[in-house]
């Protein structure tokens, strides 16, 4: 097995950096589509509506996870290099190892937010088409 060095986990830093933007972009976004959604809600009480809040909060704990993830990810790429800077480098490689696997399910969730998002938004679509035949008929 090659030698570690403090680059190698150094490569990531950028990677995770610009996952973890996109991730607080996704939550933001989520956390202000709720806000509106639940003052409709409060001022009428469609079902519609609450569906539509109920996954979004699915989505919002799993962009919570995702981001917990990859923050630990992270965490663990700067303990593999205090750990190389040490010497404890079989340490530093257990460690290393973790933290990808971290970043793994990270992204394996974002592939599962993806796939439920795409969900509702064919929803939409399916909604928008039913409005439009209606209107023809």
């Amino acid at each position: 097995m090659e030698q570690l060095t403090l680059t190698t986990p150094a490569l990531l830093f950028s990677a995770i950096s610009l996952i973890m933007l996109a991730y607080t972009n996704r939550f933001l976004a989520y956390a202000s589509v709720i806000r509106n959604l639940h003052d409709k809600y409060l001022e009428k009480k469609d079902d519609s509506l609450l569906r539509q809040i109920q996954n979004l909060k699915l989505r919002l704990n799993l962009t919570r996870w995702m981001q917990i993830f990859g923050i630990t990810s992270l965490l663990f790429c700067v303990l593999t290099m205090f750990l190389i800077y040490v010497g404890y480098q079989l340490i530093a490689v257990w460690a290393f190892g973790f933290g990808l696997i971290l970043l793994l399910l990270s992204l394996i969730l974002l592939i599962r937010e993806i796939q439920i998002s795409a969900e509702a938004l064919k929803h939409h679509i399916a909604d928008i088409e039913e409005h439009l035949n209606k209107k023809k008929l």
